[in-house]
């Protein structure tokens, strides 16, 4: 059938695709949201759920403080001898030309964990991936960074073998690739096919110039030559194409026998790309000079369909979460540490939240939020809150970072409980309201709803009848391109709790509805 592309909306950036039996995995970078690395599983490739986190330890995955951006970058999940190995990039910093990262690797016999503790491999650049050579011998692949200002930042791929046993890394490594005339080298990964190894790398930055080329050898170690194919994906140029800044690839062979491409992608408003990174597969054909190319098209332009085997394809990714019944499901993310360290844990009939530091914190906060994967939808909830205060706060969030979010948020002035709707868009702050409740609110509904570059917050009380809280809100400072720095997430929808008074307080939620429509 034909499959309609991204199979993973809204934020799933740098797919790493892998193919074990009938079954298919994609795994996708978090960066400072948490658990780390999400797992998504298919039979068919075309219909994904999540299956796990494989990073769910936040003592030895320590973020605490990490600036936005930052954390998890670009998993690589492969298949070996019965186990399952990820390798994965802890990045501290990303500011001028140093980044500080740490990359690591992880092993599971299941991807449903556990997963090991991670080995810390080394610090040369980010993106690594593990290459499994047929001879058993074990190699790892990474970009790497240099910090002095007179030469290329991204300077080229680094291949060193890797003791099966201790994952010691052995030797010295060795510089395989500098990158094409592209730039930006990153993303590698190795596929040997035949007398041939095959390097795809991503290239020209994840913006609108974003690609994927390849290069071949005979030896793991190079010397590497480009495929006369390249770039063998791209987008760069095509501002009609419905899926841009398309690279960061993959290629897998899948239970079929055919070969398919994971990339990145973002399908932008108006040249923004709210819904951030998202993933898409392509189909990929081998050439008779021993090259592969898309499928599609002579002109490594990513396709809106591809060719899949499966029989229908499920494109609204409603979600209703009745915490009467159950506790959030795992599409629930918090920011840099786990649920039970930013306290918030369910009780059978609601979701407490205790409060954290505001939504402008690096450090602990009390938000639970899943990712928007539709220009069109909405997130209502019931919130049950009793403020003292003006420094006790809880609400609905629409979020991107800690300095660019929109906020329908519940607190107690002098006059007594009201809503207001905050705004923050690259650090300015703007405040609606306020809206007052009716002393002794016990509850309140609370709902988001984004239509593209619109997004309206509305309230509920016992009444039943929906109000306006606040104007028409810009989603387009909720996107990778209007935020200041870099952008590599995306939007995401949530409630939360704030005790900005330090003295103790709570907010309960019955439900979160996630809808999406046509």
């Amino acid at each position: 059938m034909k499959a309609q592309n991204p199979v993973l909306p809204g934020f799933n950036p740098d797919p790493s695709l892998l193919c074990v039996g009938e079954d298919y995995y994609i795994a996708t970078s978090t960066f400072e949201w948490f658990p780390g690395v999400c797992i998504h599983h298919s039979r068919d490739l075309v219909n994904w759920e999540i299956l796990s986190y494989a990073l769910t330890d936040d003592q030895a995955v320590d973020m605490t403080g990490m600036d936005a951006a930052c954390g998890i970058w670009a998993p690589n999940l492969t298949y070996d001898g019965g186990k399952f190995y990820l390798a994965f990039t802890l990045v501290y910093t990303n500011r001028q030309r140093y980044k500080d990262t740490c990359n690591f690797l992880t092993t599971a016999a299941d991807p449903r964990g556990p997963w090991s503790k991670p080995v810390a491999m080394n610090c040369s650049g980010f993106d690594p991936s593990v290459f499994h050579d047929a001879d058993g011998r074990k190699y790892f692949v990474n970009m790497t960074i240099d910090h002095r200002v007179d030469h290329i930042r991204f300077s080229g791929i680094d291949v060193q073998e890797i003791d099966p046993e201790s994952f010691r890394l052995l030797g010295k490594p060795v510089r395989v690739f500098a990158g094409t005339r592209l730039g930006t080298t990153e993303g590698p990964n190795i596929l040997r096919r035949g007398a041939y190894y095959y390097l795809t790398v991503a290239e020209g930055g994840t913006r609108y110039e974003h690609a994927a080329t390849v290069a071949r050898a005979t030896s793991v170690w190079g010397p590497y030559e480009e495929s006369p194919y390249n770039p063998v994906l791209t987008s760069s140029g095509h501002a009609d194409c419905p899926l841009q800044r398309a690279g960061h690839a993959q290629i897998a062979q899948g239970a079929d026998g055919r070969w398919y491409m994971s990339h990145l992608c973002s399908r932008p408003v108006d040249r923004f790309s709210i819904l951030g990174r998202e993933s898409a597969i392509q189909n990929v054909v081998w050439t008779e000079d021993g090259w592969f190319r898309l499928q599609a098209n002579n002109q490594a332009l990513p396709e809106l369909f591809f060719d899949a085997p499966a029989w229908e394809q499920r494109r609204d990714h409603s979600q209703y979460a009745d915490f009467s019944l159950a506790p959030p499901p795992l599409d629930y993310m918090t920011l840099r540490q786990s649920r039970e360290s930013c306290g918030i844990r369910w009780e059978p009939g609601r979701l407490v939240i205790r409060g954290g530091y505001s939504p402008m914190s690096k450090y602990r906060q009390g938000l639970l939020a899943r990712r928007q994967q539709s220009l069109r939808c909405s997130l209502e909830t019931q919130m049950f809150f009793a403020p003292r205060h003006l420094n006790h706060i809880a609400g609905l969030l629409v979020y991107y970072n800690y300095d660019n979010h929109y906020y329908l948020k519940m607190l107690r002035e002098e006059s007594g409980p009201v809503l207001y709707v905050s705004a923050l868009v690259n650090q300015e702050l703007t405040d609606y309201g306020p809206y007052p409740l009716p002393e002794g609110t016990a509850s309140v509904r609370l709902r988001a709803e984004l239509n593209k570059r619109e997004l309206l917050f509305t309230y509920a009380l016992e009444d039943g009848a929906w109000r306006q809280a606040g104007p028409v809100l810009d989603m387009m400072a909720i996107s990778d391109e209007h935020v200041r720095g870099n952008g590599f997430t995306g939007s995401m929808l949530g409630v939360n709790c704030c005790d900005c008074q330090g003295d103790g307080v709570e907010a309960a939620f019955s439900y979160l509805d996630y809808r999406e429509y046509p």
